[in-house]
């Protein structure tokens, strides 16, 4: 017998309470308790024995991967799209997640395996005028509009495609369940019932997510564990580029990336984004910098670019756009205390060109560059490029793949890098590259800017 409760439940995280909160305890926003019915049942019946397996014994040993026809964003599933997996695809509202999902539809389609792409949100007519604009006409897209996850479900069960797209979670509803579409339970169960579907029939599945106004993923976080893969969609709209970033992978490394760019046919992904986000620095403008980055095993160059103006109002702006402002505001500290530039009667304003956003602190000794190269007036050799971690005693500290970062500048025409001096200790320098160490932040800008 089915017992019919009332709970109080928190859309941000999934908290349940007895009764209702103004604030919800575990992720402290105000006004996210919904009161939502839900069934509890009581049952004596004893589950089915489950089978185990030995960790060595032969079955399910195999990995098997369907390849998106998208080079990139192979990479950044490390080799495609596993079979029975479950990702989540997350991003802004028109940033292109069901451009790329068309894109991967026709590649696979035409590689002779059966797609059902299901949307919630768009009539078949609409999918399909999109599709013809992006020129998706593979015979073996099936398309489904459908919010009720029960049709859905006898769907996959008849068609038994080998992907399925959910166009979006926070769309479809099951109708044992009494809450709206959208709401924390049902969109732990829909996103259940599927996990079952592809685990049991062995097919792949991407859903997509709405995101929140802070950029996270809108409903409950268990959500992001149950699935095997979450993939973020990150740039503006008014950019022309895309970054797909993989956050969580149980099949592979994470803070992988992908760079795309729209275009009037879609996403067009690009093989080398260190030139891409190069391209139309200014040469020998004073406040410009270029640094390395490292996306999960990739090297990433890119553009620090700051602006040191004097004001005659008391309390000067810091802005800082792309990198995170606490910590730039930390590295003016330094700056100021370790190396003596006057910066409290300075507005400053620090930006990584081209709209990304990087938090890596690898990229600390290009923004004390920049910033220093701003305030004196004096430009930093345009063919240098500089990264590092600097602490609060002004010391440069140590990164990782210091290598991979040096190689790249090399390939993309650079003769000369600044990096800690920690890194220099078996470092293999390239032929025709020079190689500087900088223990601290006064040697870091001797030797780019002299005295």
């Amino acid at each position: 017998m089915a017992k019919i409760k009332s709970l109080y439940i928190c859309q941000e995280c999934g908290y349940q309470s007895a009764k209702w909160l103004g604030r919800c305890p575990t992720c402290k926003q105000y006004n996210t308790m919904q009161e939502e019915v839900v069934e509890k049942t009581n049952s004596l019946k004893k589950p089915p024995a489950a089978k185990v397996y030995s960790l060595d014994s032969p079955e399910g040993s195999e990995e098997g991967r369907m390849s998106t026809g998208i080079s990139e964003l192979d990479r950044v599933l490390n080799g495609g799209i596993v079979e029975g997996s479950l990702a989540l695809v997350g991003g802004d509202p028109g940033i292109g997640k069901s451009t790329l999902l068309l894109q991967i539809c026709q590649n696979i389609g035409e590689s002779g395996r059966k797609v059902l792409y299901v949307s919630g949100e768009e009539s078949v007519r609409q999918i399909r005028i999109r599709a013809t604009r992006l020129k998706v006409k593979s015979p073996n897209i099936f398309l489904l509009a459908e919010t009720s996850m029960d049709i859905v479900e006898e769907t996959i069960r008849e068609l038994r495609p080998n992907l399925v797209i959910m166009d979006s979670i926070q769309t479809v509803y099951s109708e044992s369940l009494p809450s709206a579409p959208g709401s924390v339970t049902q969109v732990r169960e829909s996103a259940s019932i599927l996990m079952r579907l592809g685990k049991g029939l062995d097919i792949s599945i991407i859903i997509v997510g709405h995101v929140t106004k802070d950029g996270a993923l809108a409903g409950p976080r268990v959500l992001e564990h149950m699935v095997d893969t979450v993939l973020y969609f990150e740039g503006e709209r008014r950019e022309s580029y895309r970054i797909i970033r993989a956050v969580k992978n149980r099949f592979g490394g994470t803070n992988e990336i992908a760079v795309f760019e729209m275009g009037d046919m879609g996403l067009k992904e690009i093989l080398n984004p260190s030139e891409y986000m190069l391209a139309g620095r200014p040469l020998g403008a004073p406040g410009s910098v270029v640094t390395c980055s490292m996306e999960g095993s990739r090297p990433l160059l890119a553009e620090v670019q700051a602006l040191v103006s004097y004001t005659s109002f008391g309390n000067p702006r810091r802005v800082s756009t792309g990198i995170d402002f606490n910590r730039m505001v930390m590295l003016m500290a330094v700056l100021e205390k370790r190396a003596g530039l006057k910066l409290s009667q300075y507005d400053s304003y620090v930006n990584l060109a081209g709209g990304i956003r990087i938090a890596e602190p690898a990229l600390d000794g290009a923004v004390i560059a920049a910033v220093a190269s701003s305030f004196r007036n004096k430009p930093v050799d345009p063919q240098t490029i500089i990264f590092g971690e600097v602490g609060l005693t002004g010391e440069v500290r140590a990164v990782n793949s210091a290598e991979k970062r040096v190689l790249e500048a090399k390939k993309l025409g650079f003769t000369q890098c600044v990096l800690p001096q920690a890194n220099l200790e078996g470092l293999r320098k390239p032929e025709g590259f020079r190689v500087l160490g900088a223990a601290n932040i006064n040697e870091l800008l001797e030797s780019v800017m002299g005295r």
